[in-house]
């Protein structure tokens, strides 16, 4: 299943930009990290970009993901890609168990939090951000009080980086994508 198909499911059943623009976030963090650890960056970008495609259908968790993925073997999705999506959600009682799955789990989270700080950074960019950023923002728990911050120190931990490491990680793969999640703010490359 290549990335233009995986794209149109998501073009099906989401419309929020800002969802759309996290599981592009999602996609390129589980590309950078692809690429890193030697796996198929194809499959590991497209597990990203499908994560949350359910999410305005089945917007609780007693429903996502875990309704999304009879629509996704419908679609013929591999088995190991449902799964993987499947354990990005603790309550869905699957164990990640696989590389591909822990690393799903840790660049969920955090893509929200690393955009939530560029967007209150007089530059709106990603261009400009560093992870001190987000370390000086991580310790005012009402900002971005939706980016839970035990499950990113949680999923991090279980991948197996450090968290400063992974957010300069998950920061300079959202670069790569800037401009088309209105992350290139007032600055350029």
């Amino acid at each position: 299943m290549n990335r233009e198909t995986c794209l149109e499911i998501v073009k099906e059943y989401v419309k929020n930009e800002n969802l759309i623009h996290h599981m592009l976030s999602v996609e390129a963090a589980m590309r950078f990290y692809a690429r890193l650890y030697h796996q198929d960056e194809e499959e590991w970008g497209n597990v990203g970009l499908l994560h949350d495609f359910d999410w305005e259908i089945h917007p609780t968790l007693e429903q996502h993901p875990q309704d999304g993925a009879p629509i996704l073997r419908a679609r013929g999705v591999p088995e190991h890609w449902i799964r993987a999506i499947l354990s990005h959600a603790d309550h869905s009682g699957v164990a990640r168990e696989t590389q591909m799955e822990k690393a799903l789990a840790a660049c969920d989270e955090i893509t929200g939090l690393i955009t939530a700080v560029a967007l209150v950074r007089p530059s709106h960019s990603l261009y400009d951000l560093e992870a001190s950023s987000v370390k000086k923002k991580w310790k005012d728990k009402a900002f971005a009080a939706g980016a839970n911050r035990t499950e990113i120190e949680t999923t991090t931990r279980e991948f197996g980086i450090d968290l400063w490491e992974h957010t300069t990680n998950v920061i300079k793969a959202m670069r790569t994508i800037a401009s088309g999640i209105n992350l290139a703010g007032n600055l350029s490359e």
